[in-house]
């Protein structure tokens, strides 16, 4: 691939709040572009609209033609897919969600992520083992669970996983709001904590988490961007936006473990 040019990530999801579109060009700025296409029923992220964080009803989403018909409005005209709905991963479940990327990489021929696949792999590129997961409110408890359920089915120990106390709706959350609810929460046993939801929008609470729990901080956008930046190689540099970026190299590459 020719990275001469701004990156561009084609977004592919059921939400309708935004989320990657804003946080990757922040984490990224003047380097990457995001062009989003959404599900013809794209979902509100409130909590007032129980079937938009239904597991039932995000599986529906994520099925083989509703992807095809978002991909096909995105090619050839971006770099690589993400599949951004931290939600939608746990109702598949990993072997699932890992059979969706296999299928959308080999039906478009380009690289393809998801988010919550992501957090895992940024979990084992650091040997993290321990961690609490943070979900907004508007998960309920079902997605709360299978969100646990998720990192444990993947040889993680799940220290807790908690609803925070943040207001319902995505655009009243502010980033102090994040690190103060969590910075209070965060369990001393875990190694590592994971702000799941894309449309919380979180990124610019990392650093300073980071900064104030001294441990690692992973947010859904921010490992979906690190996820394909890593599978395409591109020459993007990610600075301030938390400790998974500091070995990775300008080329797309990791640094060596020293």
């Amino acid at each position: 691939m020719d990275f001469d040019k701004v990156f561009t990530v084609g977004v592919l999801t059921p939400h309708a709040a935004p989320g990657p579109e804003t946080e990757m060009p922040d984490m990224a700025p003047g380097q990457v572009r995001v062009e989003v296409s959404r599900t013809r029923n794209a979902m509100s992220c409130s909590s007032r609209d129980a079937a938009s964080t239904s597991p039932d009803g995000l599986r529906a989403q994520a099925g083989a033609t509703a992807l095809d018909e978002e991909a096909s409005a995105l090619l050839p005209a971006v770099d690589v897919l993400a599949f951004a709905s931290t939600g939608s991963g746990y109702a598949l479940g990993y072997d699932e969600e890992s059979a969706l990327v296999r299928r959308l990489r080999e039906r478009w021929d380009v690289p393809v992520c998801a988010t919550s696949l992501s957090a895992v792999s940024a979990l084992r590129s650091r040997q993290v083992k321990r961690i609490s997961l943070v979900h907004p409110p508007w998960f309920g408890s079902s997605l709360n669970e299978l969100g646990a359920e998720y990192f444990r089915s993947q040889g993680f120990e799940v220290v807790d996983a908690r609803l925070a106390a943040l207001p319902d709706d995505p655009d009243q959350v502010q980033p102090a709001m994040v690190v103060e609810w969590v910075a209070q929460h965060l369990r001393h046993r875990a190694e590592a904590v994971f702000i799941g939801g894309n449309g919380l929008r979180a990124a610019r609470a990392i650093h300073h988490l980071e900064s104030r729990t001294g441990r690692l901080v992973l947010q859904a956008n921010q490992v979906l961007l690190w996820s394909v930046l890593q599978h395409a190689g591109a020459p993007v540099t990610v600075r301030g936006f938390g400790k998974l970026f500091d070995d990775r190299r300008p080329d797309g590459n990791k640094t060596e473990e020293r």
